[in-house]
């Protein structure tokens, strides 16, 4: 039972808003069907080759039939939500506010807005069977070594995630390899939870292909992490 007392500190007035973003975008997100999400920068300027890569991914998983899920505001989410808008996909928006990112993208048939971190990345992990991760900072690292974490250990089902831009990636990889693997901290087996790509029309064909072999629809249903 909560008490009035835990209700007056710091958390306790905190836990109803945060209960209340995740039953929002649970309910909002329900029949989206199966979805994908795009991690990136909000920094990526639009002529930037990055940019431009992100519209053609995602218009080309639109056009396949997933949602696509970003975060709403400018850079790589402004060009993932563009691409699936564009191609009369599902292209969702995961607002927060924050001072670098001085407003929402227009890009989205679907737009929830979030005060906390917490309750934005759960409802990143729970509708997505698939993640793209573009080049990006901090918040994309977060992201994807969430999905790494969550997949590593079960909590969410298997998913493929794809790292797009061997230029970008490449130096994470090799230093989850040599430092991470090397010291004994990920087994061997970690590291193919991860591909890198280039070619835009590869990775939607990777995500194609293991949304046709998966068999049970129900593992896929949305959730949050167990």
């Amino acid at each position: 039972m909560v008490k009035k007392a835990d209700m007056d500190t710091p958390a306790g007035k905190q836990i109803p808003l945060i209960m209340s973003e995740i039953r929002t975008a649970a309910d909002k997100l329900a029949n989206i069907g199966p979805a994908v999400s795009v991690f990136g920068s909000a920094r990526v300027s639009r002529n930037s080759p990055h940019y431009e890569t992100t519209i053609a991914i995602s218009a080309a998983l639109a056009e396949a039939g997933f949602a696509v899920i970003a975060g709403g505001g400018p850079g790589i989410m402004e060009a993932a939500n563009k691409g699936a808008f564009e191609a009369g996909g599902t292209s969702v928006g995961l607002n927060i506010t924050l001072p670098h990112e001085a407003h929402n993208n227009e890009y989205q048939t679907i737009s929830l807005s979030f005060e906390y971190f917490f309750p934005r990345k759960a409802a990143f992990f729970m509708h997505s069977f698939a993640y793209v991760a573009m080049p990006g900072g901090f918040g994309t690292l977060d992201e994807l070594f969430e999905a790494l974490t969550l997949i590593q250990t079960g909590k969410v089902p298997p998913a493929p995630i794809v790292l797009v831009g061997s230029e970008y990636w490449s130096g994470l990889a090799e230093w989850l390899g040599d430092q991470v693997l090397g010291n004994g901290m990920i087994a061997a087996h970690d590291l193919d939870l991860f591909i890198i790509e280039d070619d835009p029309v590869k990775v939607v064909r990777k995500v194609v292909e293991f949304h046709e072999s998966v068999n049970s629809g129900e593992q896929y249903a949305p959730s949050l992490p167990a």
